[in-house]
């Protein structure tokens, strides 16, 4: 289970950052390049801007249908066998109760 959510935060966090991170070297380092229009007021530096939010969603999408196919079953199975060493054990006495003055 581990190893399924690690492998896939790598991937997706190297997705996120790394955009956003060439996102941010460009306007530091090639205002230029990102200033050139690309359809009327519509610049490139706003282009990779909106593409950000795109990446975010596409993201947090995909987290949700990786954890669903490849965390959560397995999450289930170690629950339900949490839930079947339960059954097997006895109880445990409950609280103790002081009488109060």
């Amino acid at each position: 289970m581990r190893r399924a959510h690690r492998s896939f935060g790598a991937r997706a966090a190297t997705l996120g950052v790394g955009g956003y991170l060439l996102y941010v070297l460009l306007s530091g380092f090639a205002p230029g390049a990102l200033n050139q229009p690309l359809a009327g007021r519509m610049t490139v530096g706003l282009a990779l801007g909106l593409v950000q939010f795109v990446v975010l969603a596409l993201v947090a999408w995909r987290h949700t249908v990786h954890m669903r196919r490849r965390v959560d079953p397995v999450a289930r199975g170690l629950r339900a066998q949490l839930d079947r060493r339960r059954a097997e054990q006895p109880p445990l006495p409950g609280p103790r109760r002081y009488r109060s003055w």
